[in-house]
């Protein structure tokens, strides 16, 4: 879906890809081995993810303190993107927020609308398993960590369906980016 936002002259906000330039600053890197030991760091120096992972997604205690570390470093970077969008005047119609987290961290409040992507099930099962290497398993623990879907469907604004191909994502998108732009 952020694809399809971005063909249509919006800057996106990847948070996922932000979080993963977080977790690569030095100062970060330090914290998460003070606080969890050196396997949290791959061989190399970076941070082994997956280790981080079983950590936070078995310890909401563990998941809120990463939290903390990290959503304080989006937030600037989130400023800083939209000051340099806006300064971009009329050329870019919109910021989105790509965040799986919106609910969770408080975001919502940042958003002038909240368009939730709904996926089936067995589509978010193969997207991860192709994209990540996740087996379902992997899902399921990392959803039952986040606001429950049925919550944010119900929350948003907007809803997208993702259940066809990319063509009918970038369709569906258009018009609720079109029906968010005239304030219906």
């Amino acid at each position: 879906m952020a694809r399809a936002f971005e063909s249509l002259g919006c800057v996106v906000i990847d948070s996922d890809a932000e979080v993963r330039v977080a977790l690569e600053r030095p100062d970060v890197r330090a914290e998460l081995a003070r606080w969890w030991g050196p396997a949290v760091l791959a061989p190399d120096g970076s941070v082994n993810r997956k280790a981080v992972a079983s950590i936070v997604f078995t310890n909401e205690a563990e998941r809120k303190r990463l939290e903390g570390l990290i959503h304080p470093l989006l937030r600037r970077n989130r400023a800083q993107v939209i000051e340099a969008a806006s300064g971009r005047g009329g050329d870019v119609p919109a910021v989105i927020l790509d965040a799986p987290l919106l609910f969770e961290a408080g975001l919502v409040g940042e958003c002038d609308a909240v368009v939730f992507v709904d996926s089936p099930r067995e589509m978010r099962v193969e997207r991860v398993r192709s994209s990540r290497g996740w087996e379902a398993s992997e899902l399921d623990r990392r959803e039952k960590s986040q606001a429950p879907l049925e919550e944010k469907r119900r929350l948003a604004d907007y809803v997208i369906q993702n259940d066809a191909d990319e063509s009918a994502l970038r369709a569906r998108t258009a018009a609720v980016f079109e029906r968010i732009m005239s304030g219906r």
